[in-house]
């Protein structure tokens, strides 16, 4: 089992489920990782929200400086942020009412995690979508 306690099937729930993805991080360059992995689930049918306060548009998509100036609901919020921002992050996911909090390969934050649990959001650590919902076809 990972660092996260999730099974393949709590992760299988959370791809199954999820239809609107706020990517905080994400890069408009596309050799990075953040933009690989947004482009490859807005390729599965995801709507995908970029979050970066330097940009107006990525992926020819409107671009949103924080989660809070978001105008529609999200599902899952997959961070690309260093360990040390989660904290702070959790805060505006709860605030936003997402149900699943996604922090990235090398990101893990325990008590993050446990402070979103506690408001009811699932939370996946040091894991990638893009490695793990094909993974479970």
């Amino acid at each position: 089992m990972a660092l996260d306690g999730l099974t393949n099937n709590d992760i299988k729930h959370i791809r199954d489920q999820v239809k609107t993805i706020a990517v905080v991080g994400l890069s408009p360059k596309p050799h990075r990782a953040s933009h690989q992995v947004a482009l490859y689930l807005q390729q599965q049918g995801y709507q995908i929200i970029p979050v970066h306060p330097q940009h107006q548009t990525i992926l020819g998509l409107t671009c949103y400086p924080n989660l809070a100036a978001i105008p529609m609901h999200v599902d899952m919020v997959d961070c690309f942020r260093a360990s040390e921002a989660m904290p702070d992050l959790t805060d505006e996911v709860i605030a936003i009412g997402a149900k699943v909090m996604w922090m990235q390969l090398g990101i893990y934050h325990a008590d993050a995690a446990t402070k979103a649990r506690a408001a009811g959001i699932a939370v996946v650590m040091d894991r990638c979508p893009k490695i793990e919902f094909p993974r479970l076809n």
